[in-house]
């Protein structure tokens, strides 16, 4: 097992959560302007510099230093505390993923995602034979010594984690808004229950209530802390199906339970197994594919290296300007511009941090970017 990096200072744990919360500052930026600067705090003061280079018409926003004590107020006012990237108790899984968010708001125990976890999703209008099949086979996985992973939403998220709690298993739930915030409000109990039994995990700040746009968003750290995410009823259109395309892109199992083709609820689950999602009847149906690839003890990852050379200032102009020319608001993979501007990736890796430090880049699913 290769060994975790050491627990962060308090200090520099605030500076990870000032320049993660600065304008047009997302997880990719992040981890590329660490690596490269060695330090938060080194990094918040180049973004001005790094975001005129990229185009900005006005200084770029960073986080408030009263901004920062108000959300580290929050979290200790409702129990939480901040896990990074790194540290025990932040899920293994998600530290193999580019856009592994920095720093995670967590209330209970973090250390339950040391345990292997299989996710659960489905539908919020689950039907009452799904949500008796979830709280089942959650039981059963709990067992097997697995952590059953899910949203904390209605329906066959609820139903996973109330299977996993009634067999006195491990359970994480990874929420679209602030960690203090129970939404929705009917499973304020259940918040509360997972809370002190297992682990609660926000990416958004405290306080964030429930906007649409942050629940796809969190759906790629439910995939992602995860070996294989089941899906137990989904309709065409639903976030569900969100979450098995991230668990798919992320190289976790794509499982699915059959249902009813006269069931709405069931067509997207259904449409799952036709692409090759495995298809699930009963717990030996998991094992058979998630056994194999279970690891003996968490694998931990260390903090990359950093940057050795810094980057010319001609070389970034040039660049600049090459991206400048191939770019456009069709998303492409950052390997093509690398392969058609003919320069090295870790130039265009930063002009891409400077661009979107502008406000003039967009990141895609994929490894792909966009002009904005």
């Amino acid at each position: 097992m290769t060994a975790r990096p050491p627990l962060l200072p308090d200090s520099e744990k605030r500076d990870w959560l000032r320049l993660i919360r600065s304008a047009h500052l997302g997880p990719v930026t992040f981890h590329h302007i660490l690596r490269y600067y060695g330090s938060a705090a080194n990094a918040i003061e180049r973004l001005p510099e790094m975001a005129k280079r990229g185009g900005a018409k006005r200084r770029i926003e960073l986080a408030d230093q009263t901004s920062i004590d108000a959300e580290l107020k929050a979290l200790k006012a409702c129990g939480a505390k901040l896990v990074a990237w790194g540290e025990p108790g932040y899920p293994v899984g998600l530290m193999q993923l580019d856009d592994a968010p920095p720093l995670l708001a967590a209330k209970g125990d973090p250390m339950v995602s040391e345990t292997a976890g299989i996710a659960i999703v489905g539908a919020r209008n689950a039907s009452a034979i799904a949500q008796r099949f979830t709280r089942d086979i959650a039981g059963e996985l709990c067992r097997q010594d697995f952590c059953i992973v899910s949203g904390l939403a209605r329906g066959i998220d609820k139903a996973a984690h109330d299977g996993a709690l009634q067999a006195d298993g491990k359970t994480m739930a990874f929420i679209g808004t602030g960690i203090d915030m129970a939404f929705p409000p009917e499973n304020a109990k259940l918040h509360e229950q997972i809370a002190e039994r297992g682990a609660i995990f926000a990416e958004m700040p405290a306080g964030t209530p429930p906007l649409a746009q942050n629940f796809p968003r969190r759906n790629r750290l439910i995939s992602g802390a995860s070996l294989g995410v089941l899906v137990v009823e989904a309709a065409l259109k639903s976030g569900s199906l969100i979450t098995a395309r991230m668990a798919a892109e992320q190289g976790r199992e794509v499982m699915a339970v059959p249902g009813s083709p006269l069931d709405p609820r069931c067509h997207g689950s259904n449409d799952l197994i036709r692409q090759g999602a495995t298809l699930v009847e009963r717990v030996d149906d998991i094992l058979a594919v998630i056994a194999p690839q279970r690891p003996v003890a968490p694998q931990a990852t260390t903090r990359p290296a950093i940057s050795p050379a810094p980057i010319a200032d001609d070389d970034l102009a040039h660049a600049h300007a090459e991206l400048d020319r191939l770019l456009s608001p069709n998303p492409v993979e950052i390997d093509d511009l690398i392969r058609l501007s003919g320069l090295p990736s870790a130039t265009i890796l930063m002009v891409l941090t400077e661009k979107e430090l502008a406000g003039r880049v967009m990141r895609h699913p994929g490894g792909k970017v966009s002009s904005s």
